[in-house]
């Protein structure tokens, strides 16, 4: 396999675990997620992206609302196998038909028998893949009139993932990949972005892409908390500590020891709690509240900040130690605004994913309702678009497409500029990302004008192949 899947096993059983981690091995192209129980897998589900789910049958999981009834509607590109006991074999078929999952096995299972079907289920899911992208081009082309040649993740767009990220501007191949650096060490990372960008989504992939992947990963958002409740989520508390402290509390660093913990809005913390965070990124000390002995977590933190921090630093309201310490990685998310190529990638990836959940069959989203999409400048980023999507999946037609009548009022008054008569204004920030969005533009026009004739093109732009030929890969352009 040349790319990597990954394949979440739900059981307690020692045996099959170890079995499931000999049979499939990283060197193989495999990626294993363990977890012992159903909620634990549903929250994993909702945090990685999992090719291929090993479900180990427990007396507790025949529920409407199991893992693999969920994900049938909610992540329908991962397929499923059922394993259960030999006496269960019944209701482990019960299960495989209720949720559609790929096949049941009957315990013991040998190594052997997981490699072979684990790699013939995932055969199946590309080839089913490949089918629907196929499809849909075929219903693409039909409805040209419709769709204005559109792409929208045909099999040529140039769609990517990171984990629950889903991206295809050159902008966010470039965090994407400074973000799978920052997975491979045991760094801290600062992320910085507005509102909405996928903070939380960023340093969960970071972590499910770290060696810390199956050790724990907590989170805790650090604004309008007062220290000491701060002080009592992160350190722990001794049981009567303060008034009202009725149990002992382990506290986020000594309950993800092995792992990773999200603070969220980082800059908001006191000055005062500054100085216990500093202390633990120093030496990994936490003493919980009320208690005279010092313990040690080996924790890696991933912060994030909806504020620039480092002006922070300057304005003497943040502590340039605690700063340094913090930005091991430091990555920026852009807002949505300043990468429109993510917005039909992404409103494809939200029509899929909430038609899954209400079980709604949609066909798709018409050139019209992109447009508007595009010029709104969506100031909640990725949560807006992703609540503005849940809504018109909601109202939609079944069987039909999503259209101008679905959209909410505020997002079909955007005004349209016509892309012939009005002057064309690069995007982005700095004039580097300004030159580069023109320069994406000039070469997009020139590919298609000469149909892709490469020759051609670095004739008339005055590169050469090879120039040509990187910058295409850079930019991440694709033959329509």
């Amino acid at each position: 396999m040349s790319n990597i899947s990954t394949v979440l096993i739900k059981s307690k059983d020692k045996a099959l675990t170890l079995s499931a981690s000999s049979a499939l091995s990283e060197l193989d192209g495999y990626r294993l997620i363990f977890c012992e129980d159903d909620n634990s897998a549903k929250s994993r589900l909702d945090e990685v992206n999992v090719d291929l789910i090993l479900y180990d049958v427990d007396e507790d999981d025949f529920g409407p609302d199991n893992a693999l009834a969920r994900s049938r509607l909610s992540h329908t590109a991962c397929w499923h196998i059922v394993i259960c006991e030999k006496n269960e074999m019944s209701c482990g078929a019960q299960l495989c038909e209720d949720t559609a999952s790929y096949l049941y096995l009957a315990k013991p299972v040998q190594e052997q028998q997981i490699r072979i079907v684990v790699k013939r289920a995932l055969e199946h899911a590309e080839l089913s893949r490949r089918h629907r992208i196929l499809s849909r081009e075929l219903k693409l082309s039909l409805d040209d009139e419709i769709f204005n040649d559109e792409e929208g993740g045909s099999v040529q767009g140039g769609v990517s993932r990171f984990e629950r990220l889903v991206y295809a501007s050159p902008k966010m191949a470039e965090v994407v990949a400074e973000a799978k650096v920052a997975a491979s060490t045991g760094m801290p990372v600062l992320i910085r972005g507005e509102t909405g960008t996928g903070k939380e989504l960023l340093a969960r992939a970071i972590h499910f892409n770290s060696d810390r992947v199956n050790s724990p990963m907590h989170s805790q958002n650090c604004g309008g908390v007062s220290d000491d409740a701060l002080y009592s989520e992160l350190f722990g508390h001794m049981r009567g500590a303060f008034p009202g402290a009725i149990a002992d509390r382990l506290g986020l660093f000594r309950a993800a020891d092995g792992g990773t913990v999200f603070l969220d809005e980082v800059s908001e913390v006191s000055p005062h709690f500054q100085v216990a965070l500093l202390r633990f990124l120093q030496e990994g000390e936490v003493k919980p509240l009320g208690s005279d002995k010092t313990l040690y977590s080996n924790v890696r933190i991933i912060a994030a900040s909806n504020r620039s921090i480092e002006e922070m630093v300057e304005k003497g309201s943040f502590r340039r130690d605690l700063y340094y310490r913090l930005r091991g990685f430091q990555l920026e998310l852009p807002p949505l605004r300043d990468r429109t190529d993510d917005i039909p990638v992404l409103t494809q990836f939200f029509v899929e994913k909430y038609a899954g959940v209400v079980g709604r069959r949609v066909l798709g989203v018409t050139s019209d309702v992109l447009k508007r999409l595009e010029y709104y400048p969506f100031p909640g980023n990725v949560r807006e678009l992703e609540s503005e999507v849940q809504r018109m999946v909601a109202v939609a037609e079944q069987g039909g497409y999503v259209a101008l009548r679905h959209l909410s009022e505020k997002i079909a008054r955007t005004p349209i500029e016509n892309g012939e008569d009005a002057a064309f204004v690069p995007s982005g920030v700095t004039l580097k990302d300004k030159v580069e969005h023109l320069e994406q533009v000039v070469l997009t026009k020139a590919l298609e004008a000469f149909h892709w004739n490469q020759s051609k093109v670095a004739e008339e732009l005055g590169l050469s192949r090879v120039g040509l030929a990187n910058k295409i890969k850079r930019y991440g352009l694709r033959k329509g």
